[in-house]
């Protein structure tokens, strides 16, 4: 079942759609109706609806404003006009906010039934079609993720190939060969973005930042795993020579320039077939490794010694990812048993003080990036990080000394994230509270606008300002709005059109109709008021 809202100025028409269409029947639910397109906006951000049924030509805003605003606030709602021949063309320029249906009036109900079935097979159809990518996409992922992170079922060296090929084709990896093409080679990249402390702040948007930037050059899958970017590439070895490094140096470069960020990358050499792409990801995290928290920029396995052969580095780095987990839902007695095992793990295999200082790195930069993402980041100041990160990068003590120094710091990172999951998420609505009562003047002041400038998207601040305030932000700006007008008319002599303008409405008339919407008395009305119960007074 499909929800939609009816919009359309004419109400007596709108009332007949509603109740002369078997919705149900259809396969439909009506959530909502509305008159004009500042009601309507407000009803598709509240309720979400699949599907926006609307005229084009409304008081306040049109059809067309309506889209386009849809579009920012709520991209997953289809939109339909319903409107009359000579808004034809002019339906027209909404072509690029991707307009399910166009409708014309006038219209009998079962053409408009007959047109509603037509649309829920184009839902239908979306829908499936939705599910398809991300059917593909999963698999795709899952496959590279098992691909270069675990060692790949059991079998000959050419049985296994053949079976992940045959895989690789399957989910859209790699595609058919003629019998004159040659080979694909494989190379993997790790990147890390830290900031000028040395924290790891890479999060899992970055690799879309990343493939946007790596597709201009050669063709390849990146995803986010355990604090880092992974990349697969995938061409011909006379690409690789041609293009990895350019690729490389614009994707660090870019990083650095956008996101006032350093980066860390590894680079492994080029192998042959789909089994090495697990020794390619090793190696790319050998040589990301090299850095030892010191130099960044781009470390390639072919020019580096290989220091840390004895070790399994994914094993450490699935602790490091454990260890995150723990600091954000676990006890203290579990997180420090866990850093104990990390620690005898790497004494028992002889680590080498570079080792232990790369893995007090990463569990210091797990751990912070914990606390940024738990809250507002600064907190930190008060576990002294920076004292921390001078102490773990000059460490020259035993493996123990650096378990208690980790522990340590853990523990009482543990305890301030505890009390940031409570107050992280409200924050940001209260920082949109705040722009909404000293920005209300403002005319443009949209939900896009203030989640712009917080830096969330629009989806995930309304539901912030549901949950918090339990209104949506059309609301809030209203309510502000509207008792700012109050104020205005009882405490000054301007005029409506002066208060309207004042209160972010360039248009009067609608202003009036919001007011009188939201007050139950006309802005004329409420002035006059005070007026009357004073003469009242007088008489007496």
């Amino acid at each position: 079942m499909y929800t939609i809202i009816v919009v359309d100025d004419e109400e007596e028409l709108r009332h007949a759609i509603i109740k002369r269409v078997e919705w149900e029947k259809i396969g439909f639910e009506v959530v909502g109706e509305a008159g004009n397109g500042i009601d309507a906006l407000e009803l598709v951000e509240q309720l979400e609806p699949d599907l926006l049924l609307t005229d084009i030509r409304m008081p306040f805003m049109s059809g067309i404003e309506l889209a386009r605003q849809v579009r920012e606030v709520r991209p997953a709602t289809q939109i339909a006009f319903l409107s009359g021949y000579d808004d034809f063309a002019y339906a027209q320029q909404a072509i690029q906010y991707n307009i399910i249906s166009y409708l014309l009036k006038p219209i009998s109900m079962a053409d408009l039934t007959a047109e509603l079935l037509e649309i829920r097979k184009k839902l239908d159809h979306l829908f499936e079609e939705l599910q398809a990518k991300q059917k593909e996409q999963t698999n795709l992922n899952d496959f590279v993720t098992t691909l270069l992170l675990d060692h790949y079922q059991p079998g000959s060296s050419e049985e296994r190939e053949k079976r992940l090929w045959r895989r690789a084709e399957s989910c859209g990896l790699v595609k058919s060969r003629g019998i004159q093409e040659e080979k694909p080679s494989y190379v993997v990249l790790t990147t890390m973005l830290l900031d000028t402390q040395g924290n790891n702040i890479t999060i899992r948007e970055n690799a879309h930042a990343v493939d946007t930037i790596a597709r201009k050059y050669l063709p390849g899958i990146h995803f986010y795993s355990n604090r880092k970017l992974v990349s697969l590439l995938t061409a011909r070895r006379s690409q690789f020579d041609k293009y990895l490094h350019i690729l490389v140096g614009d994707v660090t470069q870019s990083l650095e320039r956008i996101l006032g960020c350093r980066v860390l990358m590894g680079v492994s050499r080029a192998v042959e077939t789909l089994c090495g792409c697990h020794e390619a990801y090793q190696e790319a995290m050998e040589a990301i490794s090299y850095s030892d928290g010191g130099e960044m920029g781009v470390h390639y396995i072919a020019d580096e010694e290989r220091f840390f052969r004895s070790m399994d580095m994914e094993y450490l780095l699935q602790m490091v990812s454990q260890v995150e987990g723990l600091l954000k839902g676990g006890e203290a007695e579990e997180l420090k048993q866990t850093l104990n095992q990390v620690f005898e793990e790497i004494r028992a295999r002889g680590a080498s003080q570079t080792m232990v200082r790369y893995l007090m790195m990463q569990l210091f930069s797990a751990t912070c990036q914990t606390i940024y993402l738990s809250g507002d980041g600064e907190e930190l100041n008060l576990l002294q990080e920076e004292s921390y990160a001078r102490q773990m990068l000059g460490f020259n003590g035993t493996v123990y000394e650096a378990r208690d120094q980790v522990v340590r710091f853990c523990l009482e990172a543990q305890e301030l994230i505890v009390s940031q999951r409570k107050k992280g998420s409200q924050t940001l609505c209260e920082q949109a509270v705040a722009i909404i009562d000293s920005q209300y003047a403002d005319p443009d002041l949209s939900l896009v606008e203030v989640s712009s400038r917080i830096n969330v998207s629009p989806n995930y601040l309304s539901t912030l300002i549901k949950k918090y305030k339990g209104k949506t932000f059309t609301d809030l700006l209203t309510i502000r709005r509207m008792e700012a007008a109050k104020g205005f008319l009882l405490c000054t002599p301007m005029k409506i059109r002066e208060i309207s303008e004042k209160c972010g409405y360039s248009d009067q008339h609608y202003f009036s109709y919001c007011f009188k919407k939201y007050m139950g008395i006309s802005p004329n009305a409420l002035r006059q008021k005070p007026q009357e119960t004073e003469h009242s007074q007088e008489g007496v």
